[in-house]
């Protein structure tokens, strides 16, 4: 049986631009891109930290460095600019696979600079 785990995120990214009438889609720094280990085109689900919107899209690459989340098309009408998101992309894979399986989870702050990378998340505490 086939499962879906996360297969990578973008924690806590900060949205640079909102364009609504470019091609729908999510522009998103191309080292931050590989970094989580997503792809050009992939599908993402997008959450809105500051609003509660959740919303899929795919990936385009933007500028290395630039630190660009642009939210386009009718995503651009989910967020505004300087809202906090989460960015998860999940993969298919046989419980084989997902013993041996460990997620990219880049954690950003200001600037959409990394803070810390990891592959795992703290148990929460009750």
């Amino acid at each position: 049986m086939d499962i879906t785990l996360l297969k990578g995120k973008l924690h806590m990214a900060t949205v640079t631009q909102a364009e609504l009438w470019y091609d729908g889609s999510c522009a998103i720094d191309t080292d931050l891109v590989e970094l989580a280990g997503l792809r050009e085109f992939e599908k993402i689900d997008i959450y809105n930290v500051d609003n509660g919107e959740r919303f899929s899209t795919y990936v385009i690459l933007a500028d290395r460095k630039s630190g660009t989340i642009s939210m386009n098309g009718a995503a651009a009408r989910k967020v505004q600019v300087g809202d906090r998101v989460i960015i998860a992309a999940y993969g298919s894979m046989n419980e084989a696979e997902a013993d041996q399986f460990k997620p990219k989870l880049v954690y950003l702050g200001e600037g959409n600079r990394v803070e810390r990378t990891t592959n795992t998340i703290p148990v929460q505490v009750a």
